[in-house]
């Protein structure tokens, strides 16, 4: 329970990365995963479960698609990029219907080489490990770019797909600086405080965000502490977010407009809200937000895109769906996929005033 409680602790408050890969003969790999577990595999893996979201979008962005034989219940279900990136993802079995509900027995059927999982689910972890008998690694960025990089680069070398995945870390890193640098000459007293309301409640907020950060934004709720351990969450009072007077709110849109819990519309009209600067300016906007940590792609494009909404005239005039298509071709190799998101979530019209 110590130990269980620490490594949730560490994931909490944005510890370094914890996970590596070494040698361990020539028929097997060693890698030490974001739990501090050091896990034996073969040194070829061919057959991957990856019930953790982010971690089966960077197998699909390397190249890997083919090797899954089953993923999770959320990305099946919830997730609306995945069909768009992963057309024959349509026929993968989903081992699960709720985090708590494991098919064991399709597990074996499936006859993984490596099963991934989210460092947060530790009796997912354990239980997999014990009555599935194959290597369970848990892996998640918790949102941060320097762990979402790691991770690139150690998916890489465990599908030996290393020289794909650099070069998507040095084509993020590129983008990501580019964006820092747009809005380098922003004074500190020019950037805007912002609220985000996440996760479908408007009082849910992240205490830390790296594409506010980089596109030159103060997030209200940093130093927080997480609502709980495993997540960086937090739930504020409505009186606190008038306390903050942001200037820009950010609703996360990654749901169809039908299904959005929290919207754009609903803020401005909210009476509560009328002293804001973020509501008397209009500077109500949607936005992707986590959506199970991230996808490498699209946390590009919202990057770009919160540049944009908080220094258009530094960030300079960009199409997001330009861009955006033209990332999704880099990362996944379709054409018009950040269009056919667009259609579903309706981000065309995220910026209008």
């Amino acid at each position: 329970m110590i130990r269980a409680f620490l490594i949730l602790l560490f994931l909490a408050l944005g510890s370094p990365p914890l996970f590596c890969l070494q040698s361990s003969g020539s028929a097997s790999q060693r890698v030490t995963d974001s739990l501090g577990r050091r896990v034996v595999f073969p040194s070829r893996a061919d057959k991957i479960l990856s019930l953790q979201p982010e971690i089966t979008r960077i197998v699909i962005a390397l190249g890997a698609g083919e090797r899954l034989v089953g993923v999770d219940y959320f990305i099946i279900k919830h997730d609306h990029l995945f069909p768009i990136i992963f057309p024959g993802g349509r026929k993968l079995p989903a081992v699960s219907n709720t985090p708590e509900d494991m098919n064991f027995e399709m597990v074996m059927k499936l006859d993984p080489d490596i099963i991934f999982v989210s460092p947060t689910e530790l009796q997912m972890v354990d239980s997999l490990q014990s009555k599935v008998r194959r290597p369970v690694v848990a892996l998640a960025s918790m949102g941060s770019f320097s762990r979402l990089l790691d991770e690139i680069k150690l998916l890489g070398r465990v599908l030996g797909r290393e020289e794909r995945a650099a070069e998507l870390v040095g084509d993020f890193l590129s983008r990501v600086e580019a964006v820092r640098k747009s809005v380098s000459s922003v004074l500190p007293g020019k950037k805007p405080r912002v609220y985000m309301s996440f996760w479908g409640s408007l009082t849910r907020t992240p205490v830390t965000y790296e594409p506010v950060d980089i596109a030159g934004g103060i997030n209200c709720a940093a130093g927080i502490l997480p609502a709980y351990l495993g997540t960086i969450a937090t739930v504020v009072q409505l009186e606190q977010i008038v306390i903050w007077q942001p200037d820009v709110f950010l609703v996360q849109g990654n749901y169809p407009p039908r299904e959005r819990p929290v919207t754009v519309e609903g803020v401005l009209l909210d009476k509560r809200f009328g002293s804001l600067p973020a509501v008397r300016n209009r500077k109500v906007f949607y936005t992707f937000g986590y959506w199970y940590w991230w996808d490498p792609a699209e946390v590009l494009i919202e990057t770009l895109y919160l540049a944009r909404l908080f220094h258009p005239e530094a960030a300079g005039p960009v199409s997001l769906e330009t861009e955006g298509n033209e990332i999704f071709k880099k990362y996944y190799g379709i054409e018009g996929g950040f269009s056919s998101l667009c259609r579903v979530l309706e981000c065309g019209r995220w910026d209008e005033k």
